[in-house]
């Protein structure tokens, strides 16, 4: 798309992520030239699982990706939500079983990132990702963004220094400590920790009920979360298999732990108190599955505060630099993927308007993010289980004699109305 003046629009997108990375697809595809700056020499398939839900593989498959997240991925059948006895609470199919046009993924989240990175080189070309670029510092003049990079050596004959880029827009998609969104709220703080720590790994096991199935037990003070999200083709009869065990470790008045402690190798001597003697489920061992994993990692579970802006002159922030959530509900990148696709063909409809195309991508997305991390810091749909737990701590002969099923399907179907995922929004 051209400018007035009859160039090229140009972006700077901060990050490598599954957002920053959704949004070069998607600004390359508007004819818009993107480039990626990464602070990370290497974009690494990091990670474990997540789910991408049909209203986010529905912009994928938008972007020609349906068929490579096939091969790496598992088309999710079924979600199961029970207590930590494994007493069935609610049950719900999910994407193409569920009648929507789209498929739910279980994937791993590093070779989503790969699939992702891998159409940006290819449509974009490699001159348009930077890798060890971490950004320092941008003005904006009203007509142009320029960023400021401290470039890393990459130990292959790239040399160390300071680089700038101008652009016509800037997009701040660098996670939960997004120096972009720092630039703007110098004061903010770390992000808000509420006490809950959240470990997860994943491990070669055998199938469980349908080999496509998820199940989340417990609830918001001890929880357990399960499903596959990879079989490989040389290993008939096994599948890998994604875990996370969220538990409350502090009351949540204490600081989060450090930055440099977020996303480091669990402690198994930590976790298991919050497993052994806690869950007694029969389709699955949360004991035996855990012990089985050589390496998992822990993580504060920390979100921020809705922001009342995102939008400043020609910058803006994009996923978890915008509206970092808690892990529940399986919104986070597919919040992120969501934010991408709206924000691209505003900025190509634009006519070089580009603080108008900001304006109007914040009207849109703003609003509903902040709702869902508010939703989420109550559990999301997951409150099935909270409600239950606390209702009927240690079980139940019938679930309509603790919550009828109206009052569950209240609390799921409400929560797939507001992240907008609900059949009649993707369907559509």
């Amino acid at each position: 798309m051209t400018h007035d003046k009859g160039t090229i629009m140009k972006a700077i997108v901060v990050g490598g992520g599954i957002g920053g990375l959704t949004a070069a697809l998607s600004l390359h595809e508007q004819g818009i030239d993107a480039h990626v700056y990464e602070q990370s020499r290497t974009i690494k398939e990091l990670g474990v699982g997540i789910n991408t839900l049909p209203h986010a593989i529905k912009e994928l498959a938008a972007l020609s990706l349906l068929e490579t997240l096939d091969a790496i991925g598992i088309r999710t059948h079924e979600l199961i939500y029970t207590n930590r006895f494994g007493q069935e609470i609610w049950r719900d199919l999910r994407g193409l079983d569920a009648g929507y046009e789209f498929p739910q993924f279980s994937i791993h989240r590093g070779k989503l990132q790969r699939v992702l990175l891998d159409a940006v080189l290819d449509r974009l070309g490699p001159d348009n990702v930077h890798t060890g670029h971490q950004l320092v510092d941008f003005t904006d003049d009203g007509a142009t963004v320029i960023a400021d990079f401290e470039r890393h050596a990459d130990g292959e004959g790239g040399i160390a220094g300071t680089v700038a880029d101008a652009a016509d827009v800037l997009i701040g998609a660098d996670g939960i400590h997004s120096i972009v969104r720092k630039h703007f709220y110098p004061d903010e703080g770390p992000p808000s920790w509420n006490g809950l720590m959240l470990w997860r790994g994943a491990v070669e096991g055998k199938p469980f009920l349908t080999g496509r199935s998820m199940i989340i037990a417990g609830g918001m003070n001890a929880k357990f979360v399960c499903y596959p999200i990879y079989n490989d083709p040389d290993s008939p009869g096994t599948t890998l298999l994604n875990w996370a065990v969220v538990a409350r470790v502090s009351d949540g008045s204490s600081p989060p732990p450090r930055r440099e402690d977020w996303s480091r190798l669990g402690r198994r001597s930590e976790l298991m108190q919050y497993v052994d003697g806690v869950f007694h489920i029969d389709v699955v061992d949360p004991a035996r599955i855990i012990n089985s994993t050589i390496d998992f990692y822990e993580y504060p579970m920390c979100d921020r505060d809705p922001l009342d802006r995102w939008s400043f002159g020609r910058v803006t922030l994009l996923g978890d630099a915008a509206h970092p959530m808690y892990p529940v509900g399986s919104n986070g990148a597919s919040q992120a993927i969501l934010d991408a696709r709206c924000l691209a063909p505003l900025l190509a409809t634009s006519s070089g308007d580009v603080e108008g195309a900001l304006t109007a991508y914040e009207a849109e997305r703003r609003p509903l993010t902040a709702e869902i991390v508010r939703t989420n810091r109550k559990g999301g749909p997951e409150q099935v289980i909270d409600l239950v737990e606390e209702r009927a701590p240690e079980g139940f002969e019938a679930i309509d004699d603790v919550a009828s099923h109206e009052e569950l399907e209240a609390v799921v179907r409400g929560y797939a109305s507001l992240a907008k995922f609900s059949q009649s929004d993707v369907n559509r």
